[in-house]
């Protein structure tokens, strides 16, 4: 499915252009800590013109029925694209955690892992990430692998989103 790109978009954004949009859907989470779930997830990807794209997710648990059940994660932060398809994403949570990504872009996916985590002293440990993300078929996919609470990495989180 072609992107078309917004004529106001930086142009070192393009390598990102497919992120942009509203995006929603479900997905599974599951760790050693917790009971794997079923989420709902509402991602938002803007732009205002200058070299970097607003990201903004929200996710919930959802009840057998597919229902929302609680508010699970919120994270806000910012895609930025770098030479040489080169990307960093930055990402502040509620829980106390500010988390720096760096990776690549390539063909419609970026894969990025976590250079550095600040936590404060109330946040839980969290170790280190890694994060996939894909057009695929016109959905947005994403892997999240992580290492928390003495745990090695592993899988943590997964969703296929729809554009809205």
């Amino acid at each position: 499915m072609p992107i078309e790109l917004d004529p106001t978009m930086h142009p070192d954004n393009a390598p990102l252009a497919w992120l942009l949009g509203t995006w929603a859907g479900a997905g599974v989470v599951g760790y050693p800590t917790m009971t794997s779930r079923n989420f709902g997830q509402e991602v938002e990807v803007t732009h205002d013109g200058r070299p970097f794209l607003h990201w903004t997710s929200r996710t919930w648990l959802l009840d057998e029925q597919g229902e929302k059940q609680e508010v699970f994660a919120v994270e806000s932060g910012y895609w930025r694209p770098q030479p040489d398809g080169d990307v960093e994403l930055l990402l502040a949570h509620p829980t106390g955690v500010v988390e720096m990504y760096y990776g690549k872009s390539g063909q419609a996916k970026v894969e990025v892992a976590t250079d550095s985590i600040v936590r404060s002293p109330s946040s839980p440990e969290y170790a280190a990430a890694q994060r996939l993300y894909g057009y695929v078929n016109g959905n947005l996919m994403w892997v999240m692998d992580m290492a928390a609470h003495g745990h090695e990495m592993q899988s943590y989180m997964s969703a296929e989103l729809r554009r809205v």
